[in-house]
């Protein structure tokens, strides 16, 4: 236990560490969501560094299933039609949001950000209402 906040401090070292790497090397923000969105609906010339980034992610998760598969291990406590609903509720709202959690909470806010700032609060205060309204309800534990 008194290591997990070295743990969470490497880990917020290294995701800052990646996302300025993005910034730097490709002029971008990561927000994940405007990235997928990019493969969707493509623009011409603008393909291959958002497959790239795509295919990083999906490696990385496999490499932590190879390595460390108790980590992944942990059972939804939900349906997976509310799992289902939920991921395309988080799709539409970060269109209407102007971006994820990636882009504005990691980016946004560390760019300081005043919009990136307030969608980040409006995100976690939803999240918040969502849990407990989905464990009042029972559909979730």
């Amino acid at each position: 236990m008194a290591t997990e906040w070295i743990m969470g401090l490497i880990g917020g070292v290294v995701i800052g560490i990646a996302v300025s790497l993005m910034l730097l090397w490709n002029g971008r923000v990561t927000g994940v969501s405007s990235i997928v969105y990019g493969v969707l609906v493509p623009i011409k010339g603008d393909m291959a560094w958002r497959w790239y980034f795509i295919v990083g992610l999906l490696i990385g998760g496999l490499s932590l299933k190879i390595t460390a598969p108790e980590l992944l291990a942990a059972e939804l406590q939900t349906t997976a039609w509310i799992g289902s609903v939920a991921g395309v509720l988080v799709g539409f709202g970060a269109m209407l949001g102007g971006g994820c959690t990636s882009g504005h909470g990691v980016c946004g806010v560390s760019r300081v950000s005043p919009r990136s700032i307030v969608a980040t609060i409006v995100f976690m205060a939803a999240g918040m209402a969502a849990v407990v309204l989905l464990r009042k309800t029972g559909l979730i534990i």
